[in-house]
């Protein structure tokens, strides 16, 4: 394995330095669906019955990957994945995510895929929800690793301006929300400040029409701030972006945006326009907005004449919410899930493995798909092929570069397996057909939860054929200990190396456990 790998590497520097010498940089839109189901997408879910016309289009003209997976099946690890093309349980967040006051999470001095598209001559621009930590000016306590407290929420100075948010790690503009929308401060962040102070105290309700009685946390919020606004407001900036750097793109200067999305995650609001257009539930007509949104961005690149040479990747931080309300969609047929067990938070597919489309037209061949292994960390190294730079051991230490793939390269995937994680920090490898997950139940919110009756007595081991059993429901660990043992060696060995691609060991934040007790996790109330 690490001689193939090894191999591998060096032929992909090969093909790197080919590639980046044609001068055929493109631009870069990531954009980042939040809480986005794999089966809430029409053309990897044909039974499901969302409209989805734009993603649709989007791999009817490019790429489709089917076993594409999050870094973690909650938001904040994931999008440190992204960003770093490193496994955030690597860091000291070993469970759980941020909150909207919460410190940064990127340590300093480590890479970001901003900062080396940016000094690759890229313009760099972040527009979305963050959810990676940011320092703002304290009055008192807030939390390090956690949601913040009510009392917490008044320990900070929203008149002076931010640091160590996203401009601090590559991106020359930002604008954008500090983290969820179910997270306070309720306000809009340009670059460094907030757009207006947040003088109110209110709490947004969690949907707009199910559900009234349900809100968000309550905290400081610009007047006249709403949760309906917020994705319009995304897009719209985004268009914008595009549209302004268009033409230095056409002159060989490219730029990169990120756009981590606000939606379909809760609070589930979609704009009044979009309220009732699936005919199914508020949360499907928050994807059809979701969906229209990603139309937009390809559109504008569309118009301004630089879509073919515009990489465009669509995915989600993880799988879907419960809080979509799955009995209602069953009701209707659709499962966000699809055919896979769990949802967010979960060790299981349902909870991780997620919808990634790409559109390249000067690179990739329209209407393909592909089965290959991925995992959303591996942005950054794809992007550093791309653009023909060698990342440095301290770098991207979980990235394998999917670009082969996207070229139509023959040849064995570089990545052969990947690590998954739960909410409250359970483990699962992924390697071939076979996944080895290392908990009694789900992990998450699904039953069997953790600490639940449920769960007692089971195994403390799963085993599940991915290719034959995708619905994880037939556990051979106990017909198979020999392949268990090497698969356990093998998570061991990834996590004790710090990496789990070639290069130098590099360390850990802190100890990992890979088997930890912990507490009950309570799920998100269903609607």
């Amino acid at each position: 394995m690490k001689r193939f790998l090894v191999l591998t590497s060096l032929l992909c520097l090969s093909l790197a330095s080919t590639f980046a010498a044609r001068g055929d940089k493109p631009n870069i839109i990531y954009i980042l669906c939040d809480d986005l189901g794999y089966g809430d997408v029409k053309c990897l879910n044909p039974e499901g019955k969302i409209a989805t016309p734009h993603m649709d289009r989007l791999a009817k003209e490019g790429m489709a990957f089917t076993d594409a997976h999050s870094g973690s099946s909650v938001c904040t690890p994931t999008r440190y994945g992204v960003m770093t093309g490193r496994y955030a349980w690597r860091t000291k967040l070993q469970r759980g995510v941020l909150g909207g006051l919460s410190p940064r999470l990127i340590e300093d001095g480590r890479m970001t895929v901003a900062d080396l598209l940016k000094g690759k001559g890229y313009a760099t621009a972040c527009v979305g929800k963050w959810h990676m930590g940011m320092d703002w000016v304290r009055t008192g306590e807030v939390s390090e690793l956690s949601i913040e407290t009510p009392s917490q929420v008044k320990n900070v100075d929203y008149t002076k301006p931010i640091t160590n948010g996203p401009q601090s790690v590559g991106f020359d503009t930002y604008f954008g929300i500090s983290a969820s929308l179910d997270m306070v401060p309720y306000c809009f962040i340009e670059n460094d400040k907030v757009t207006g102070n947040p003088t109110e105290t209110m709490k947004l309700v969690m949907n707009a029409v199910e559900g009234k009685n349900e809100f968000t946390r309550e905290g400081p919020a610009t007047p006249g701030f709403r949760g309906e606004d917020v994705l319009p407001a995304f897009t719209q900036r985004a268009v914008k972006i595009i549209g302004e750097k268009a033409a230095a793109a056409q002159k060989g200067n490219p730029f990169f945006i990120y756009m981590p999305l606000n939606s379909p995650h809760t609070p589930i609001l979609p704009s009044e326009k979009w309220q009732g257009k699936s005919g199914i539930s508020l949360y499907a007509d928050f994807v059809m907005e979701t969906d229209d949104a990603i139309g937009q961005i390809m559109r504008a690149t569309e118009e301004a004449g630089i879509a073919d040479n515009t990489l465009i990747i669509v995915t989600s931080d993880n799988g879907c919410s419960p809080s979509a309300n799955y009995p209602k969609l069953a009701t209707f047929g659709h499962n966000p899930s699809g055919v896979m067990r769990g949802h967010k938070a979960d060790i299981y597919d349902g909870g991780h493995r997620v919808p990634f489309i790409v559109r390249w037209p000067a690179k990739v061949k329209a209407d393909q798909k592909s089965a290959q292994l991925l995992c959303l960390t591996d942005f950054m190294a794809t992007a550093a092929e791309i653009v023909g730079e060698k990342l440095p051991d301290t770098a991207a230490e979980d990235s394998f570069s999917f670009l082969p793939a996207l070229l139509g390269e023959s040849g064995k995937a570089m990545r052969q397996s990947v690590i998954h994680h739960t909410i409250n920090g359970s483990f699962a490898l992924r390697e071939g057909d076979w996944k080895l997950e290392l908990c009694a139940g789900s992990g998450g919110w699904s039953d069997p939860r953790p600490g639940s009756p449920g769960e007692k007595g089971l195994p403390d081991t799963q085993l599940y054929n991915m290719v034959s059993d995708i619905g994880e429901k037939n556990n051979l660990q106990a017909e198979k200990p020999e392949l268990v043992a090497k698969m356990t060696a093998e998570l061991e060995k990834i996590v004790a190396d710090g990496r789990s691609t070639p290069g130098a060991a590099q360390k850990n934040a802190v100890e990992v456990e890979l088997r930890k007790p912990t507490p009950q996790v309570k799920p998100k109330k269903k609607k």
